[in-house]
């Protein structure tokens, strides 16, 4: 029920219902009065024919019998006479129920009818009186008072009244009629007004359920255009407002595809903030980046993004101003780029962009450190190189042949150790360039290693410190290695180890893994600092420079150490312990 209320159907229902509604009561109010006062007039007419009849009728006769007779025969149902020969005598009465007596003495003591006695006009007047039906009520009646002989001057009267029964059955009657035709013109009204409502509303209930179609997506849906009416010409707007819509969504879509592939694909976090400083869009750069600040945060507080982010956005956001800073935050950097976002005139938000600057700034500390180290490891063999040249040049100088030998035999060596440390700046600029190229053979892993390790048993035997070699692999297990290569990682990490162990022992194991060949050479020597160990990998860094340098290392071996194992899609990694020793540990798979 209530959603036919609701409805448009129900409402002009409803409408069209009070409107008739309202005509047909006016209607009946008015045709009621008009059949009424009819009924008067008519009664009127009917009582005067009825009393000039009775008048006639009377003059004609002599005796009372005849005229009762014919009296009888023509009053209607209903309709009483009374004859008076003044205003105080009556002569003869005719009438039905109860209450004769006191209806006569009304009839004549009213003044209205005395005028009658004298007059030759008939009156004709409504009075109330006792009801002929019943002992106790009173009724209107219709009265009409007609002359009898008015020849002369003074004369009787006859009075014909009608009792009220009759005009109240033909008013009833009429009533009955009005009302029943007032009720099928409300019924059909109703049928008809449903139906016009329903003819009205049909597309328009069609075009609410293509809405809802719509709404949900489907823009396929389309409202037939069959009238040429305004109806008509809504559904074809409705038509193309759905072909708009759907355009529209699919340029939207399309725009915000394009949007999540550029945020997605950046390398650089970007975040998008409210108003409110709540985060309403997010890259997956800015996912990881805030993990990272809440993993290193810790419990120390609940927000996403650390405190001077939050400085910045409310300056942003406070101001209309754009900033872009460098902020150094828990050893990493990072370069803000904060702008406004607007919403016509006002500020809804702002959008962050990130960019971790860490690994720049730690390429260029390696770029000034490299050059640095460059320039100090040639300047000495260089200074060295000058210094002999000039005294072989200056004869005066040189006394014998074997100082002369002596210093050609130091400019000699100082020229291989500048070849060795250019040597070894091409290599690993061809290795991390990509341009080294491997010959792998299938080569046994225990002798292989073990050849290696063997090199150096004169070296350590000379510094008194204990080489081992230990394998898990049977002597018929074979790894897929370019050996040359190979052979300078290990070279190099049980090099380093002989050199920095002064007593004690370096053990290089060869253990086995399901997929991997597991290599470590461990010393029991000086060992290296924890906060160094992130960078021995790295270029010309030394943790103990004139220790170093005073062995001979060049300190590029790591490096090229660790670009061979990547080569052959292993791993390289350090463990130390200061004074206890360290293990340099690489992993080879099994092709």
């Amino acid at each position: 029920m209530n959603r036919i209320w609701n409805s448009v159907v129900g409402k002009l229902w409803v409408t069209i219902l009070l409107l008739v509604s309202f005509v047909l009561f006016v209607f009946t109010v008015l045709m009621l009065e008009f059949l009424q006062n009819y009924h008067m007039q008519q009664a009127e007419i009917s009582l005067r024919q009825t009393a000039a009849t009775v008048a006639s009728i009377v003059d004609d006769n002599e005796t009372a019998e005849s005229t009762s007779e014919l009296l009888k025969d023509i009053l209607p149902t209903g309709t009483n006479a009374l004859i008076a020969i003044s205003h105080v005598e009556v002569s003869f009465a005719m009438q039905e129920g109860v209450n004769k007596k006191e209806i006569q003495d009304t009839i004549l003591a009213n003044k209205s009818f005395h005028e009658v006695f004298q007059s030759d006009e008939p009156i004709i007047k409504e009075m109330m009186m006792p009801s002929s039906t019943d002992q106790e009520k009173m009724e209107s009646y219709v009265v009409l008072g007609f002359p009898l002989n008015v020849e002369n001057a003074v004369h009787g009267a006859v009075f014909i009244y009608q009792s009220p029964d009759a005009l109240h059955k033909t008013s009833k009657e009429t009533t009955k009629i009005v009302f029943l035709a007032a009720f099928i013109a409300f019924v059909l009204t109703t049928f008809f007004a449903f139906f016009l409502s329903s003819r009205i509303t049909s597309p328009l209930r069609k075009m609410r359920e293509l809405a809802f179609e719509i709404a949900k997506g489907n823009f396929e849906a389309k409202m037939p255009t069959t009238q040429n009416d305004e109806i008509g010409q809504l559904a074809v707007a409705f038509n193309q407002m759905g072909r708009q819509l759907k355009h529209n969504l699919e340029v939207i879509n399309q725009e915000n595809e394009q949007l999540s592939n550029i945020l997605t694909s950046m390398t650089d976090a970007v975040i998008t903030f409210n108003r409110d400083r709540t985060i309403l869009l997010s890259n997956p750069p800015a996912e990881r980046l805030m993990q990272k600040w809440f993993v290193n945060k810790g419990s120390q507080s609940a927000k996403p993004i650390p405190p001077e982010l939050y400085h910045m956005l409310d300056h942003a956001l406070m101001f209309e101003d754009k900033l872009e800073e460098e902020i150094e935050m828990d050893g990493s950097y990072y370069t803000f780029t904060i702008s406004p976002l607007y919403s016509g005139e006002m500020i809804r938000g702002a959008v962050a962009v990130i960019r971790d600057m860490t690994e720049q700034h730690r390429l260029e500390k390696l770029r000034s450190d490299f050059i640095a180290n460059v320039s100090h490891e040639l300047r000495t063999p260089i200074a060295m190189l000058q210094g002999y040249s000039e005294a072989l040049m200056d004869d005066d100088f040189i006394q014998d042949q074997e100082e002369r030998n002596e210093i050609t035999k130091i400019i000699y060596d100082e020229s291989k150790r500048m070849g060795r440390l250019v040597t070894d700046l091409l290599d690993l600029a061809r290795m991390e360039s990509g341009h080294m190229t491997l010959y792998k053979d299938e080569l046994p892993i225990n002798s292989t290693f073990e050849r290696i390790t063997q090199k150096f048993a004169q070296v350590a035997k000379e510094k008194h410190v204990r080489l081992l070699f230990e394998s898990e692999f049977n002597d018929e297990a074979m790894i897929n290695i370019d050996e040359d290569r190979i052979e300078q990682v290990l070279t190099n990490l049980v090099d380093n180890a002989l050199r920095h162990t002064d007593e004690g022992s370096v053990t290089v194991k060869v253990e086995q893994e399901p997929t991997f060949a597991k290599i470590s050479v461990q010393d029991t020597g000086h060992g290296i600092p924890q906060e160094d160990l992130p960078y021995v990998f790295e270029r010309f860094y030394k943790a103990d420079k004139a220790r170093t340098r005073s062995k001979g290392g060049t300190g590029l071996g790591l490096a090229i150490a660790r670009n061979i194992v990547k080569a052959h899609s292993g791993n390289i990694m350090v463990d130390s312990v200061l004074k206890e020793g360290t293990t340099f540990t690489f992993y080879l798979p099994f092709d």
